[in-house]
């Protein structure tokens, strides 16, 4: 049963959306991509792995990109472990177990971004595994300069256009680009005012739901997904829901692996209010909607240099990074920050001390915990995200 700090769950017109979000979210087998493949026998659908991929690339050649998420705690990982050691985390292993099982079967090819030295390693071991398929390394560029990062991810846009031309045998016009441009503007758009509900108002708009809500667009046109995320912040409006005594905290750390549902609710549960968070930060990488462009590559790349999120995968200057937590920390009306990384996540792991060191400079609390994807304990975090968020109300600092 919820305790008095869990948010009300969802009931009325509002179940059936989210029961609905929760299973595209979790649509290991990709039902859905293979169903949207089978309305139209030129369509393809492409994976990728977050964080950077410009989605509106694939879509302007009638590709729909699937985020991969990983098998997280509904996939009992037994082949995937045969390719990596131990000591590194858990995503490339549970994504390998989805593709060697079959699950990943409806994809006509995948995306490998520069996350990290193992997704640059996955991406290989894939081309050996699944050497018919289309597989490709987006090698995005990781330089301070932004002239050199906006005319190096442009390459990286044209080549994969390219790419997608072939796999189609489409010509991607401008024209195609700006509509996908176009759909993507509307989504992320969306998904800002889904965030803005839930800074204004978490009680109505728990962090629970929107994670299920923003992940189900894995799997689906974005006009699509778009029209799911305006459909639960017009119902959301008239459910009534209590608020309650919980304390305001951002989260940062899951850009990549994704944390298992069940640690998002304990979080919850312990009074704690997401305000802010980095989960799935591959679907909102891109902070500023690009509008019509007359070289819709050039804005995209643009874009990129300018308004890419700051994120452990993704170089900025050490005082930018601290910066910019501390200004969405300080936007959401934050209390205090939560470092929450997966195990052996050697990006987020050492990002965390210039940003607990911005956090002390800023006078935000902060706390720290690990988890793995497959975890299914949750004990021990609810009694510590539960002090933190008690000793937030209790005395303003932790």
């Amino acid at each position: 049963m919820p305790d008095a700090t869990s948010p009300a769950p969802a009931a009325g017109p509002l179940a059936p959306l989210l029961e609905r979000a929760e299973a595209l979210a979790y649509d290991l087998e990709l039902r859905a991509v293979a169903a949207w493949k089978a309305g139209d026998p030129a369509r393809r659908a492409v994976g990728y792995l977050p964080t950077f991929v410009p989605r509106e690339v694939l879509w302007a050649a009638g590709v729909l990109p699937v985020a991969i998420y990983g098998g997280g705690d509904r996939v009992e990982t037994i082949r995937g472990d045969a390719f990596y050691q131990s000591y590194i985390c858990h995503f490339p292993r549970s994504v390998l177990e989805l593709a060697i099982s079959g699950r990943l079967d409806a994809l006509d090819g995948m995306l490998f971004p520069s996350t990290c030295d193992v997704i640059r390693n996955l991406s290989g071991i894939w081309q050996l595994q699944f050497p018919t398929r289309y597989v490709r390394y987006f090698d995005y560029p990781q330089v301070d300069d932004p002239a050199i990062r906006r005319d190096a991810y442009r390459a990286e846009c044209a080549h994969l256009q390219a790419d997608m031309e072939r796999l189609t045998g489409r010509h991607v016009t401008d024209g195609d680009l700006r509509a996908a441009i176009a759909d993507y503007d509307a989504n992320r758009a969306a998904v800002a005012a889904l965030f803005a509900a839930r800074r204004i108002d978490p009680a109505r708009h728990p962090a629970s739901e929107a994670y299920v809500l923003l992940r189900a667009g894995a799997v689906l046109p974005p006009p699509a997904h778009t029209a799911m995320l305006r459909e639960y912040l017009a119902l959301a409006a008239g459910v009534e829901r209590p608020a309650l005594d919980n304390s305001r905290v951002v989260v940062r750390g899951g850009f990549c692996e994704q944390p298992p549902l069940g640690l998002i609710r304990t979080l919850e549960r312990a009074g704690c209010d997401l305000v802010e968070d980095d989960f799935l930060l591959g679907a909102r990488w891109l902070e500023a909607n690009i509008g019509d462009a007359t070289d819709p590559l050039d804005a995209l790349a643009a874009a990129y240099a300018t308004h890419g999120a700051a994120t452990a995968s993704h170089y900025t200057p050490e005082r930018a990074k601290g910066a910019a937590l501390v200004a969405a920390a300080r936007e959401a009306r934050a209390e205090g920050v939560v470092f929450c990384a997966p195990s052996f996540c050697d990006p987020a792991l050492l990002d965390q001390p210039m940003l607990a060191a911005a956090c002390d400079a800023a006078g935000l609390p902060h706390t720290q915990f690990k988890y793995s994807e497959d975890g299914g304990q949750f004990q021990v975090i609810r009694e510590q995200a539960g002090t933190f968020a008690d000793s937030i109300r209790l005395w303003g600092s932790a």
